[in-house]
């Protein structure tokens, strides 16, 4: 599975950690930046991931910024895209079992690497449950 991850400056080490343990697990993954803890801009790698996973190049996901409010509104603004801020296990299971979330939005300044890390392995573990949720799902594409 091909992964895309990016954060901000807030997210940056939480991303370093995140892409070490992916790369150990066997995935393939494609680091967005930034690439240092310098201040930079959340939408700007955040549309990176987004796009990725929009077009299909990656099939999951993951953004990271101080609360992960910012970098989750970004990538839900593309239409293949159900981005999920988590910030425990369960939410996570349900984004996944529920909502077929395909990028898992963190926030670095309320979790710990250790939380993340359970939470990634959620993401990349639960299946989605389909029934139900598949035509919700359909709806959330809904056009104006």
């Amino acid at each position: 599975m091909k992964i895309s991850v990016a954060s901000d400056h807030a997210g940056y080490e939480l991303k370093e950690i995140i892409i070490k343990w992916l790369k150990e697990k066997g995935y393939e993954v494609t680091d967005e930046g930034p690439f240092s803890v310098g201040s930079v801009d959340y939408p700007d790698y955040a549309h990176k991931t987004a796009s990725k996973v929009n077009g299909g190049e990656c099939e999951r996901g993951i953004v990271i910024c101080g609360s992960g409010n910012g970098v989750s509104m970004t990538a839900n603004k593309y239409i293949n895209v159900r981005a999920a801020l988590c910030w425990n296990e369960e939410i996570v299971t349900l984004a996944r079992q529920h909502n077929d979330a395909n990028i898992l939005g963190l926030p670095a300044r309320f979790i710990s690497a250790e939380e993340a890390l359970k939470m990634t392995e959620l993401f990349f573990t639960v299946p989605f449950e389909g029934g139900r949720h598949q035509t919700r799902i359909e709806k959330i594409k809904k056009k104006l």
